[in-house]
């Protein structure tokens, strides 16, 4: 993972230059901003393969910064801050963050969280098996990471875009949420299970937006979820 670049985002001088210690010793590329507006310019000068990004930053939040860049390019990112509810945490994974870390925080625990995080979408594994996977009008381009329903793309987040190929590549089976985080987050993931529920809840929002008649991922109750692909 040496040379994988990552912007830390961060208003308090001591907590980025600890984060860039650790990081750097890990061979990343590290960048830090300490307001949002410059922050949000670094991220679409740079293109991160990472974020560590705090929620309550001056100029524009941790959250808005998150929602914003999700939309334009992949990026993977960690929540940083001091808020600790759940309600928190969902907020943050809902606009597409890949993990939460609270304050205050180990920095050699935040560097493993880095190094669990990069390693959930390992470009062999996106390669593994048809590049291209048809179901009705739904097209998935592994290769690509590119996603269409009817000729029109489909703008997934990473971790989205691996549940819905994950799931794709055995329609009809159903899929706990544990065995969902063990495929798409690892072994080491150390969240909580309503992650993938609201990972779910996004990719089927996003698809049935462009499909209309067509159902792709369903909930089969009490047991998880699968990928169907049946009339609505």
């Amino acid at each position: 993972m040496s040379g994988r670049k990552v912007l830390v985002v961060d208003d308090d001088a001591k907590t980025v230059e600890l984060v860039k210690l650790y990081l750097a010793r890990d061979g990343y590329k590290v960048f830090t901003a300490a307001e949002g507006n410059e922050a949000l310019a670094m991220a679409r000068q740079l293109h991160p393969d990472l974020m560590v990004l705090d929620l309550m930053l001056p100029g524009m939040s941790g959250l808005d910064i998150c929602r914003t860049i999700k939309n334009e390019f992949d990026v993977l990112v960690i929540m940083l801050t001091a808020r600790t509810t759940e309600e928190d945490k969902l907020t943050g994974l809902g606009l597409g963050a890949d993990d939460y870390v609270t304050k205050p925080f180990s920095p050699r625990e935040l560097a493993a969280r880095v190094r669990a995080v990069l390693r959930r979408l390992p470009e062999e594994a996106m390669l593994r098996g048809p590049a291209e996977i048809r179901r009705g009008d739904l097209t998935i381009n592994f290769p690509n990471r590119e996603v269409s329903i009817g000729g029109k793309s489909i703008k997934l987040t990473p971790i989205e875009f691996k549940i819905l190929g994950v799931m794709a590549r055995d329609p009809g089976r159903v899929f706990s949420r544990e065995q969902l985080i063990e495929m798409v987050f690892g072994y080491d993931f150390e969240g909580f299970d309503r992650t993938v529920d609201v990972h779910i809840l996004n990719l089927r929002r996003k698809l049935d937006a462009e499909s209309k008649q067509i159902h792709y991922i369903k909930t089969v109750y009490g047991a998880g979820y699968k990928f169907d692909g049946s009339e609505k």
